[in-house]
Formats: C-alpha cells, sequence, structure tokens
C-alpha cells in the first residue's frame, strides 16, 4: 500500500508509491551523447571567460592563464549582476527590486572529461575549500542574504555544459526553502529545544535502516521523506549552522564521505544525473542553535508533471529503507 510521509523539518508530504517499487535497474538513463567541440572553461580558452574571482594551481601561476586545477569565474550570462542598488519598491500591491546579485561558475577540473565524482582526494577537497573561500568574500558585501551554492550534473539534471562545474548565486534576498526550513527547525526546537536536524540523526544512528554511509564526523542518508529516488543527505554529527566555521579536518573527512556516497549512487545508477545543493545559515548570521548545514543530493529520476505541480506532493516509487540497502551494498574496498 502506499505511503504519506510528512518531511519533519518542512512539514511537507510525499507519496511513497511502494507497490512501484522501483530497483536501481528499473531507472533507464537517456542522457544525449556529448557534443564535443569548442569548450570555453577548457585550458587555454581562459580569455573567453569573465576574469577569474579565483583560482587554484601551480606556485606562481598568473590569474586567467593556464596551469591551474580550479577556476571560479562570474557567469558570463548571469541570473544577477553586482552592479547597482536594490532600489527595493512598490507597484500597487506587488513587491519588485533590481536584480542585484552575484552569479558565478566554479570549474571543478582543467580536464573535459573529467567528472566531479572521479576527482582525485585533493581537488574533489578543493571544491569544497573554494565553497567555503567565496562564502567569506561574498559575504562582506551587505547586500547580499544567501549564497546559493549547487551543482546540475546531466542534461536530465539541467547542465547546459559538458565540462564539470558548479555555481553560485548571492542573492539579496533569502531563497523560500531556506525560509521554511530555518521556520520549521526553529518551530521543532522551541517546542523540544532541541534541533531537529540533531534528533534525526541520533533516530538514524539508532534505527540504522537509512544509513548509507558514515565516518567520525558524517553521516549520509535517505531521508525519511525523499523527494526522489535515491535522495541523499549529508549531514555533520557535530552541530553546526555555518558550513564556513569547518575545520580542516573536518573537510578532510567530508570529502572522503562525498566521495562515497556518489561512487555508491553512481555504482547503483550508472551515469545518473543529480542535482546537489548546500543548505546553510544566511550570511553574516550567528551561530544557531536550531539549525544545522548540510548537502541535499538529488538524482534526477522521476519526472515532475501536473499533479506534482498541482499538489505540492512528490511521488517517490523507491522507498528510501530500498534505496539505502541497495547503497549499502555497493562495495567500495
Amino acid at each position: 500500500m502506499p505511503e504519506l510521509r510528512k518531511d519533519p523539518v518542512l512539514g511537507r508530504w510525499i507519496i511513497i508509491a511502494k507497490e512501484r517499487g522501483k530497483r536501481p535497474t528499473d531507472f533507464i538513463i537517456n542522457e544525449p551523447p556529448t557534443k564535443g567541440g569548442f569548450c570555453p572553461l577548457c585550458p587555454g580558452n581562459e580569455k573567453t571567460t569573465p576574469a577569474e574571482v579565483l583560482g587554484y594551481g601551480t606556485p606562481g601561476r598568473l590569474a586567467n592563464t593556464p596551469g591551474w586545477t580550479l577556476r571560479v569565474v562570474p557567469n558570463k550570462y548571469p541570473a544577477l549582476i553586482i552592479e547597482g542598488d536594490l532600489n527595493k519598491e512598490g507597484e500597487g500591491l506587488y513587491d519588485k527590486m533590481n536584480g542585484i546579485g552575484a552569479h558565478e561558475v566554479l570549474i571543478d577540473t582543467p580536464n573535459h572529461d573529467e567528472t566531479f565524482s572521479r576527482l582525485p582526494f585533493e581537488r574533489m577537497k578543493d571544491v569544497f575549500l573554494a565553497f567555503r573561500d567565496r562564502l567569506v568574500d561574498l559575504s562582506r558585501d551587505e547586500r547580499f542574504k544567501y549564497v546559493m551554492i549547487f551543482k546540475n550534473h546531466g542534461r536530465a539534471a539541467g547542465a547546459s555544459l559538458e565540462h564539470s562545474h558548479s555555481q553560485l548565486v548571492a542573492l539579496p534576498i533569502l531563497p523560500r526553502m531556506i525560509v521554511s526550513e530555518l521556520a520549521g527547525s526553529l518551530s521543532y526546537y522551541k517546542y523540544k529545544e532541541r534541533c531537529v536536524y540533531c534528533d534525526i540523526i541520533r533516530q538514524e544512528i539508532k534505527q540504522q535502516t537509512r544509513i548509507v554511509c558514515e565516518n567520525d564526523h558524517f553521516i549520509v542518508i535517505t531521508p525519511w521523506a525523499p523527494r526522489s529516488p535515491f535522495e541523499m543527505w549529508v549531514l555533520p554529527k557535530h552541530h553546526s549552522s555555518s558550513y564556513i566555521t569547518q575545520s580542516d579536518e573536518q573537510f578532510q573527512a567530508l570529502t572522503r564521505i562525498f566521495a562515497e556516497a556518489m561512487y555508491r549512487l553512481e555504482s547503483c545508477i550508472p551515469n545518473v544525473p543529480y542535482n546537489f545543493v548546500l543548505h546553510g545559515a544566511p550570511l553574516r548570521s550567528e551561530p544557531m542553535r536550531h539549525y544545522h548545514w548540510h548537502f541535499e543530493i538529488m538524482p534526477k529520476l522521476t519526472n515532475i508533471a501536473g499533479f506534482e505541480w498541482g499538489s505540492g506532493f512528490y511521488i517517490n516509487p523507491t522507498p528510501p529503507e530500498d534505496a539505502a540497502k541497495f547503497l549499502r551494498k555497493v562495495s567500495v574496498t
């Protein structure tokens, strides 16, 4: 029988369509063939992108020249622009402001055919460190309230370029999802005087049914009410609301656990398209006892159609307990 499950933070309802019971081999990935041709993100083409705002590479390398292992550049076609004032105003009952923000592209690797999940350990760690460095820098701009960090991998997940990259969008307002998470976690904290995410971690460790993998600092779970088959959350075991406060040891542990989670996912479903998003506290926030930063990894395996758009519900054909079981079976030795 299908189940309706309620997300403990957001209160949204998810339909777990158990009778469909899809296994990893039931998902058919129809990714189009690679196009090839000119790539503006490859080494040697640095002049075709805006000037980099961050670069890691060989010692003594000049900015905007080859020799880099990671670059961050402004998006050539940004959703928001950095110059100008917000100029908030009303138009009758409608509110508006100028589209002020920052839109950046983090180029994960100089190698066109290398995917994020196959990066060597140190270079994957550099990606997570670059997220931190850009958060710190963008937080200095008082116009920005939040930086959305995300990756689209595969055409079905919204990737418009084949070369592996992530994106950062600094916003003058808080995204609705973050507002809902902050409100839901604060409501829980006021009632129980505990962080809901810490309680989730404790319960998952106790039940041992939705854990994918863990180490001393992090845990990966398939959440109780997942929107997508094989959705995973990567959470720090220690309470922290801010991504940028992690120690070097914790970034090492994050890299290890993230690499393992992605290896397990791609071993179960080869060529899987996915998105991942960093959820964290608003910029310049004081430590929050009720909120817990984390990554959400969303494989793109189902379509959102009329029912989902009209109801706000998601239909998931794979119970998270089954997904975790399949993911745990993957050998990583």
